[in-house]
């Protein structure tokens, strides 16, 4: 005797708004990971000399690697903005016996990638 399974259609996720959510959050790691091949490209160019260096940077000004950057781009803060809201989740912070309110969590979280990334700023443009 075998058991009857409805059959599921290609685009099962699109049907709701969390499952597409999950479905591209997932789908980012792709464009973490080209940030990470692309970051270790430009230091490898950097390593090599001022030669390779601008190579790169004419092969990186190309329209289409510029289109690749800022679909990864959106990709990437998708991925903050969908796992800082889940981190409250994720995390059970309990300060003196009582559990720390989400919006603190979520709060915490953006105020450290807000000063992360002036440090980061003040780093690269001083």
């Amino acid at each position: 005797m075998s058991v009857y399974q409805r059959p599921i259609h290609l685009f099962w996720w699109l049907e709701r708004r969390a499952y597409v959510l999950f479905v591209l959050r997932e789908l980012s790691s792709v464009f973490v990971a080209w940030f990470v091949v692309f970051l270790l490209l430009l230091v490898n160019a950097i390593s090599d000399g001022a030669a390779s260096y601008q190579r790169f940077l004419d092969w990186s000004g190309q329209w289409w690697v510029v289109a690749i950057n800022v679909v990864a781009m959106l990709f990437v803060l998708l991925h903050v903005v969908t796992w800082f809201g889940l981190a409250p989740r994720a995390m059970a912070i309990k300060v003196r016996g009582s559990r720390v309110p989400a919006r603190q969590i979520v709060a915490a979280h953006y105020l450290a990638w807000l000063v992360l990334s002036g440090a980061v700023a003040w780093l690269v443009l001083r």
